[in-house]
């Protein structure tokens, strides 16, 4: 993917040097060095220099994965068959797994882990998104919870996967889904259950948690009833 935009001038310049360099002060020297994108504005665009690119990469990614799933014929898939298909587009995205590998180190470190979790969380919340989440309360955030964890643990599995065409990933993915369902299921029979509707007045308060206002940085919202 290439653009007049500088930022994706850098990243594209960048990639060719983080599978020696990683994400680092020298990649995003040499990207500077091979474009001409004036370094003053490159560090107004970047910075955190190669981490910020590292940041458009990610995102790049999730902009990919929306775009094929939009042209992508779905309509015969079941929902969770439907986010799989979300998630194998996410990492079929990326065609250099060593970017993500170089990536994954780099959002493990402590200075930048809040960083890698909210690009997590970006991703799995374009998922929910693409496939039409209307929830409004705390399952917005259960939701983006649960897919976070099935998303992270899947990536882990691809980057060291070298099955033919990742099918050991696609099957490991599949059970991980499998294993949400089977959850969504367990909790539904609990609510139904006497000492799930035991439970429904103390759980009662998981009501007045919303999702965040558009363009809020909020963690949400407290509303209480009329």
């Amino acid at each position: 993917m290439t653009s007049t935009d500088p930022k994706n001038t850098l990243l594209d310049a960048a990639l060719t040097h983080v599978a020696f360099d990683g994400w680092s002060a020298a990649t995003f020297n040499a990207a500077i060095a091979e474009t001409d994108v004036e370094p003053a504005l490159a560090h107004a665009l970047c910075p955190r220099g190669a981490v910020d690119l590292a940041v458009a990469f990610h995102k790049r990614g999730d902009a990919l994965m929306v775009a094929r799933f939009e042209d992508a014929d779905v309509s015969d898939l079941r929902y969770s068959e439907k986010v799989a298909a979300l998630v194998r587009f996410r990492l079929e995205a990326c065609e250099d797994k060593e970017a993500v590998r170089r990536g994954s180190t780099l959002f493990a470190l402590p200075q930048y882990a809040g960083t890698g979790a909210e690009l997590i969380w970006g991703t799995c919340d374009a998922i929910w998104t693409a496939l039409g989440d209307t929830s409004e309360d705390f399952n917005w955030y259960s939701k983006r919870a649960t897919l976070s964890g099935v998303y992270g643990s899947t990536v882990l599995y691809w980057l060291g996967d070298d099955s033919e065409d990742h099918q050991a990933t696609w099957e490991f993915l599949d059970r991980r889904i499998e294993n949400v369902m089977q959850f969504e299921k367990a909790k539904s029979q609990f609510k139904a259950s006497p000492i799930g509707k035991l439970m429904q007045g103390p759980l009662s308060i998981l009501d007045h948690i919303k999702k965040p206002a558009p363009r809020s940085d909020m963690p949400g919202a407290w509303r209480s009833e009329s």
